[in-house]
Protein backbone atom coordinates (compact mmCIF):
# COMPACT_ATOMS: atom_id res chain seq x y z
CA UNK A 1 0.00 0.00 0.00
CA UNK A 2 0.85 3.39 -0.66
CA UNK A 3 2.22 5.63 2.26
CA UNK A 4 0.00 8.24 1.63
CA UNK A 5 -3.19 5.57 0.83
CA UNK A 6 -2.13 4.38 4.80
CA UNK A 7 -2.10 8.18 5.87
CA UNK A 8 -5.59 8.83 4.59
CA UNK A 9 -7.13 5.62 5.89
CA UNK A 10 -5.46 6.99 9.62
CA UNK A 11 -6.53 10.46 9.23
CA UNK A 12 -9.81 9.50 8.10
CA UNK A 13 -10.92 7.46 10.18
CA UNK A 14 -9.19 9.59 13.22
CA UNK A 15 -11.51 12.28 11.91
CA UNK A 16 -14.72 10.65 11.87
CA UNK A 17 -13.97 8.51 15.05
CA UNK A 18 -13.54 11.66 16.61
CA UNK A 19 -16.75 13.02 14.94
CA UNK A 20 -18.89 10.85 16.15
CA UNK A 21 -17.42 11.00 19.86
CA UNK A 22 -18.90 14.52 20.30
CA UNK A 23 -22.36 13.40 18.11
CA UNK A 24 -23.01 10.20 20.56
CA UNK A 25 -25.74 10.59 22.78
CA UNK A 26 -24.57 7.29 24.90
CA UNK A 27 -20.99 8.01 26.61
CA UNK A 28 -20.03 4.51 26.45
CA UNK A 29 -19.94 4.57 23.10
CA UNK A 30 -18.35 7.76 23.02
CA UNK A 31 -15.67 6.38 24.84
CA UNK A 32 -15.20 3.48 22.92
CA UNK A 33 -14.97 5.76 20.15
CA UNK A 34 -12.24 7.72 21.33
CA UNK A 35 -10.09 4.78 22.05
CA UNK A 36 -10.57 3.93 17.99
CA UNK A 37 -9.53 7.48 17.69
CA UNK A 38 -6.50 7.26 19.40
CA UNK A 39 -5.73 4.30 17.86
CA UNK A 40 -5.75 5.81 14.23
CA UNK A 41 -3.54 8.58 15.50
CA UNK A 42 -1.40 5.82 16.73
CA UNK A 43 -1.27 4.34 13.62
CA UNK A 44 -0.06 7.75 11.95
CA UNK A 45 2.81 8.09 14.83
CA UNK A 46 3.83 5.04 13.23
CA UNK A 47 4.01 5.95 10.28
CA UNK A 48 5.90 8.99 10.79
CA UNK A 49 8.69 6.67 12.57
CA UNK A 50 7.99 8.17 16.25
CA UNK A 51 6.66 3.90 17.09
CA UNK A 52 7.19 5.52 20.82
CA UNK A 53 4.72 7.83 20.90
CA UNK A 54 2.59 5.74 19.40
CA UNK A 55 2.90 3.11 22.14
CA UNK A 56 2.98 5.72 24.80
CA UNK A 57 -0.02 6.84 23.47
CA UNK A 58 -1.87 3.42 23.48
CA UNK A 59 -0.75 2.74 26.63
CA UNK A 60 -1.35 5.96 28.46
CA UNK A 61 -4.23 7.22 26.91
CA UNK A 62 -6.16 3.97 25.85
CA UNK A 63 -5.27 1.69 28.07
CA UNK A 64 -5.39 3.65 31.33
CA UNK A 65 -6.89 6.86 31.03
CA UNK A 66 -10.15 5.59 28.72
CA UNK A 67 -10.24 2.60 30.80
CA UNK A 68 -10.76 4.89 34.02
CA UNK A 69 -13.26 6.70 32.05
CA UNK A 70 -14.81 3.71 30.86
CA UNK A 71 -15.24 2.76 34.68
CA UNK A 72 -16.41 6.59 35.75
CA UNK A 73 -19.01 6.26 32.94
CA UNK A 74 -20.10 2.39 34.17
CA UNK A 75 -20.34 3.24 37.65
CA UNK A 76 -22.05 6.28 37.45
CA UNK A 77 -24.02 4.62 35.33
CA UNK A 78 -24.88 7.51 33.10
CA UNK A 79 -27.01 6.15 30.00
CA UNK A 80 -27.46 9.57 28.21
CA UNK A 81 -26.08 12.99 29.03
CA UNK A 82 -29.62 14.58 29.40
CA UNK A 83 -30.22 13.50 32.90
CA UNK A 84 -33.72 14.62 34.80
CA UNK A 85 -31.79 16.52 37.36
CA UNK A 86 -30.19 18.48 34.46
CA UNK A 87 -33.50 19.17 33.39
CA UNK A 88 -34.75 20.47 36.55
CA UNK A 89 -31.80 22.30 37.62
CA UNK A 90 -32.62 24.15 34.28
CA UNK A 91 -29.61 23.21 32.15
CA UNK A 92 -30.84 23.72 28.55
CA UNK A 93 -30.60 20.41 26.48
CA UNK A 94 -28.06 20.01 23.67
CA UNK A 95 -30.70 20.60 20.81
CA UNK A 96 -31.63 24.26 22.37
CA UNK A 97 -31.23 26.99 20.54
CA UNK A 98 -29.00 28.62 22.50
CA UNK A 99 -26.00 25.68 22.70
CA UNK A 100 -26.19 25.23 18.94
CA UNK A 101 -25.91 29.02 18.57
CA UNK A 102 -22.75 28.63 21.01
CA UNK A 103 -21.19 25.73 19.04
CA UNK A 104 -21.60 27.28 15.55
CA UNK A 105 -19.78 30.61 17.02
CA UNK A 106 -17.18 28.16 18.33
CA UNK A 107 -17.05 26.50 15.06
CA UNK A 108 -16.19 29.69 13.41
CA UNK A 109 -13.78 30.80 15.38
CA UNK A 110 -11.75 27.12 14.94
CA UNK A 111 -11.96 27.76 10.91
CA UNK A 112 -10.14 30.93 11.68
CA UNK A 113 -8.10 29.61 13.45
CA UNK A 114 -7.43 26.86 11.40
CA UNK A 115 -7.17 29.42 8.46
CA UNK A 116 -4.70 31.66 10.41
CA UNK A 117 -2.13 28.77 10.42
CA UNK A 118 -2.14 27.52 7.32
CA UNK A 119 -1.60 31.07 6.26
CA UNK A 120 1.02 31.72 8.61
CA UNK A 121 2.43 28.89 7.94
CA UNK A 122 2.55 29.39 4.16
CA UNK A 123 5.07 32.69 4.79
CA UNK A 124 7.71 31.05 6.36
CA UNK A 125 8.26 27.38 6.92
CA UNK A 126 8.93 26.51 10.33
CA UNK A 127 12.32 24.54 10.73
CA UNK A 128 12.42 22.19 13.53
CA UNK A 129 15.19 21.88 15.84
CA UNK A 130 17.29 18.57 16.28
CA UNK A 131 15.83 16.16 18.26
CA UNK A 132 16.54 16.55 21.97
CA UNK A 133 16.70 13.35 23.16
CA UNK A 134 17.94 9.81 21.14
CA UNK A 135 16.49 6.92 22.67
CA UNK A 136 13.90 5.68 24.59
CA UNK A 137 15.94 4.75 27.35
CA UNK A 138 16.94 8.55 27.56
CA UNK A 139 13.41 9.63 27.89
CA UNK A 140 12.49 7.18 30.34
CA UNK A 141 15.57 8.59 32.61
CA UNK A 142 14.35 11.98 31.63
CA UNK A 143 11.01 11.22 32.62
CA UNK A 144 11.52 9.56 36.06
CA UNK A 145 14.48 11.61 37.51
CA UNK A 146 13.70 15.40 36.12
CA UNK A 147 9.98 15.09 35.69
CA UNK A 148 9.48 12.60 38.52
CA UNK A 149 7.44 15.38 40.70
CA UNK A 150 5.01 15.99 37.69
CA UNK A 151 4.11 12.25 37.01
CA UNK A 152 3.64 11.48 40.41
CA UNK A 153 1.32 14.70 40.74
CA UNK A 154 -0.63 13.42 37.50
CA UNK A 155 -1.32 10.23 39.03
CA UNK A 156 -2.47 11.03 42.30
CA UNK A 157 -4.98 13.39 40.04
CA UNK A 158 -6.22 10.36 38.69
CA UNK A 159 -6.80 8.10 41.90
CA UNK A 160 -8.26 11.32 43.43
CA UNK A 161 -10.58 12.00 40.31
CA UNK A 162 -12.01 8.17 40.61
CA UNK A 163 -12.19 7.76 44.40
CA UNK A 164 -14.13 11.07 43.82
CA UNK A 165 -16.44 9.46 41.26
CA UNK A 166 -16.97 6.36 44.02
CA UNK A 167 -17.99 8.27 46.58
CA UNK A 168 -20.37 9.81 44.80
CA UNK A 169 -21.31 7.19 42.88
CA UNK A 170 -21.89 5.33 46.60
CA UNK A 171 -23.40 8.65 48.01
CA UNK A 172 -26.33 8.24 45.17
CA UNK A 173 -27.44 4.31 46.10
CA UNK A 174 -27.14 5.02 49.60
CA UNK A 175 -29.47 7.28 49.91
CA UNK A 176 -32.69 5.13 49.44
CA UNK A 177 -31.52 2.46 52.26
Amino acid sequence: MPEALIFYLFSGLAIVASAFVIGQRNPMYSVLLLVLSFAAVAGLFVQLDAPFLALALMIVYAGAIMVLFLFVVMLLNAPHEDTEEDLERGVPPPSSGRVKVFGALLAIVLVVELIGVVVASRRAPIAFAAPAVSSVAAIGRTLFTDYAFPFEVTSVLILVALVGAIVLARRESGEGI
